[in-house]
């Protein structure tokens, strides 16, 4: 597998910095990177009394343009996967030949994106679980345990919400990569159709080209305008109030920018 570029690894022959030397993005990093992601959740499901367990996860929680994308994935007990990882974590090559994997492994996936439209509607963080949920309910067989990062879904399921689970659990991580290369294909897509934009490049999400271009061109009808950098390209400075939301109020979660190949 091909090696991070940037701050993450150090040049060969130096030592990387210590953590008071870098960004806290590079710390949390450097964190995530130190995990083991397994099978221990899945084990410790199956010791409860599971059987069929799915694991779960979303993407685009954090872009400015475009639908948020939600996987589930089933796997066969004790299934190892080289490689496999929280997918913010590879290279785009490597998600791609990781994604083909756990198709080609996997008993049972499902796929749902929920669009901009709603997410202004409802705002990200109950999109985000809506996605979750449909795509579970979509499974063949039905899961009778999710493990889901970080939060729970209205389901009957038993469920385990595991704290950083795309690092820790194998299920999850290949609900991540599933997610993430099915929503990176659609941002290539949709580039075609909303030209400008570079979304090809940074895949819908707050980077300085995506911000330029929105201030030089305003937002698109795929655009999330309850996200702050939308909401303030749509209207003259002038216009907004002098007291307005912050943007975590806006949109109901931190449109944060992020790497042109890595996600939420």
């Amino acid at each position: 597998m091909g090696t991070l570029q940037g701050e993450l690894l150090p040049r060969r022959g130096r030592k990387p910095l210590p953590d008071d030397q870098v960004s806290a993005a590079t710390r949390k990093m450097r964190m995530l990177r130190s995990l083991a992601c397994g099978n221990k959740f899945e084990k410790l499901a199956r010791a409860l009394g599971a059987s069929v367990i799915a694991g779960v996860d979303e993407v685009g929680r954090g872009a400015l343009f475009g639908p948020v994308v939600a996987a589930a994935v089933i796997l066969p007990p004790d299934t190892r996967i080289r490689g496999l990882r929280d997918s913010k974590q590879l290279l785009p090559e490597d998600r791609e030949r990781l994604e083909a994997v756990v198709r080609t492994r996997a008993i049972a996936l499902a796929i749902e994106e929920v669009d901009a439209e709603t997410i202004d509607r409802v705002n990200i963080y109950q999109a985000s679980r809506m996605a979750m949920t449909a795509a579970v309910l979509r499974l063949a067989p039905q899961p009778d345990h999710l493990l889901i990062d970080a939060l729970r879904l209205d389901l009957p399921q038993a469920q385990t919400a595991i704290i950083y689970g795309d690092s820790l659990s194998i299920s999850i991580a290949a609900a991540s990569v599933v997610a993430k290369v099915y929503r990176d294909r659609r941002m290539c897509e949709l580039d075609q159709e909303y030209p400008g934009y570079g979304l090809a490049a940074h895949k819908g999400y707050a980077t300085p080209e995506h911000r330029e271009a929105l201030k030089n061109l305003g937002p698109c009808p795929l655009h999330r305008k309850s996200f702050a950098p939308v909401f303030q390209a749509d209207l003259p400075w002038d216009e907004i109030p002098d007291e307005g939301l912050p943007a975590a109020e806006i949109s109901g979660e931190e449109a944060l920018p992020c790497p042109a190949d890595s996600s939420a």
